[in-house]
């Protein structure tokens, strides 16, 4: 059952350092864009992954292809696809032991979670940590700009 309760949420943000953003999107419009500006803001390193970006810079980071080919192991997979494409990414993050993965609002793939917990993997499904931190009052950067 995936981790969807307060206390597991906090402790989950409270741990993670690094985050891999599957859906990476250079738009600035789009919420994974503005997912992962957040997520920086709040200190987290987020390395951001998309095929279609491999190799571009993003926010300070250069998008990687996939999971394998990140500079580092991230604590976290956040994953901003459809579910019928979260397959590939949940095998590749059990595959890789990271250990943990957050599925997007509206990503919700049950089959897929339950193996990720089966393999030991702590997951959060149809959540967005963006609204999560402030909720349960995680803030740690003034995050105005200027």
């Amino acid at each position: 059952m995936p981790s969807n309760q307060p206390e597991q949420l906090r402790s989950l943000l409270q741990s993670v350092r690094t985050i891999a953003l599957v859906g990476a999107s250079n738009k600035p419009q789009r919420p994974s864009h503005e997912v992962m500006a957040y997520l920086q803001q709040q200190g987290y390193r987020v390395l951001p992954v998309n095929p279609r970006l491999a190799g571009e810079p993003l926010l300070g980071e250069t998008v990687a292809t996939d999971l394998a080919s990140l500079p580092c192991r991230p604590d976290l997979v956040d994953v901003f696809l459809a579910p019928e494409r979260t397959d590939a990414v949940i095998d590749e993050a059990i595959e890789l032991g990271i250990p943990a993965l957050w599925l997007q609002i509206g990503v919700i793939n049950e089959t897929g979670a339950a193996r990720a917990e089966a393999a030991g993997l702590t997951v959060v499904m149809d959540r967005c940590p963006k609204r999560e931190i402030p909720r349960l009052g995680l803030e740690q950067r003034d995050t105005t700009p200027g």
